[in-house]
């Protein structure tokens, strides 16, 4: 699995599982289990996702030495502030059942930003988390926190695929060498993006899946890419893409596809408070 390194010297996997939407009964820990055996070794979760106890468990029990399998997990709203971002982060080691998080994000930039920032940059010092980030930062959002941050973000994971290619916001990371994380990588499941002819043209040539000739382009682009299925194939499969490469002309049809439109706006006015009122963490 090739590995990116990021702004602070770690090293992360190219290629995540997301378990977004995974439930924590019991199916998220089977989906961790089978992403590990075919060859996964970046799983992402949150504390909003309400599965870290599986994501831990999976891990335990795939008898992978911890130290190879990278974790990233997010602190959720209701925890931003010092004080309650401290608590948050423990939080998520307690429920994962592990002594450090690889990478740790700010899941909603919203609220008490900075004092989160500090109680992250905090717990990096400690060892706790290996890596701090942020997550859903438009420009206009980047440019009202991240100048306070005393340590800058490793990377901001963000919506992103052929639709919706966060050109401004991929010029204003890269001063500090931010990466970007991809959810949506494949449109969540968007037909008209799956069955695109330029993907349907490309998946013939290299005898891939229009999924793949995405995940392909968007690691081309310096993104780390997150897909999430539950698809056993599907799985084994969206980590198949290193045997082939994209011509820079292929790369260039792609990249007009772009439409600067995605399916969630951050600075739209309401989402703070709704995503707020959307979950509550339990200890």
């Amino acid at each position: 699995m090739p590995s990116i390194t990021l702004n602070d010297g770690t090293k992360i996997p190219a290629i995540g599982f997301g378990v977004f939407m995974v439930p924590g009964d019991g199916t998220a820990y089977e989906m961790v289990k089978e992403a590990l055996r075919a060859g996964y070794r970046h799983i992402d979760t949150a504390a909003a996702y309400f599965n870290e106890e599986d994501v831990g468990k999976a891990i335990r029990d795939s008898g992978i030495d911890r130290k190879d399998i990278f974790v990233t997990s997010k602190l959720w709203l209701q925890d931003h502030g010092y004080e309650n971002a401290k608590k948050g982060i423990d939080r998520s080691l307690r429920k994962l059942g592990l002594d450090y998080i690889d990478l740790y994000l700010i899941h909603q930039p919203y609220g008490d930003v900075i004092e989160t920032w500090h109680a992250m940059e905090e717990a990096k010092k400690e060892g706790k988390l290996r890596s701090i980030g942020v997550s859903n930062m438009t420009p206009k959002i980047w440019n009202q926190f991240v100048p306070q941050f005393e340590i800058k973000p490793a990377v901001n994971q963000v919506e992103f695929n052929p639709f919706f290619q966060q050109r401004e916001l991929r010029a204003l990371m890269e001063k500090d060498n931010v990466r970007l994380e991809a959810w949506y990588p494949l449109g969540h499941g968007n037909k008209d993006l799956l069955t695109h002819p330029v993907f349907e043209n490309l998946a013939q040539k290299y005898h891939k899946n229009p999924g793949q000739i995405i995940l392909r382009f968007e690691l081309q682009e310096g993104a780390i890419v997150l897909p999430k299925s539950t698809n056993i194939s599907r799985i084994q499969s969206n980590l198949n893409l290193f045997d082939f490469e994209l011509t820079a002309e292929e790369m260039q049809s792609i990249r007009a596809l772009d439409t600067k439109k995605g399916s969630h706006d951050p600075d739209a006015p309401g989402v703070a408070q709704a995503l707020l009122n959307a979950f509550k963490i339990e200890d």
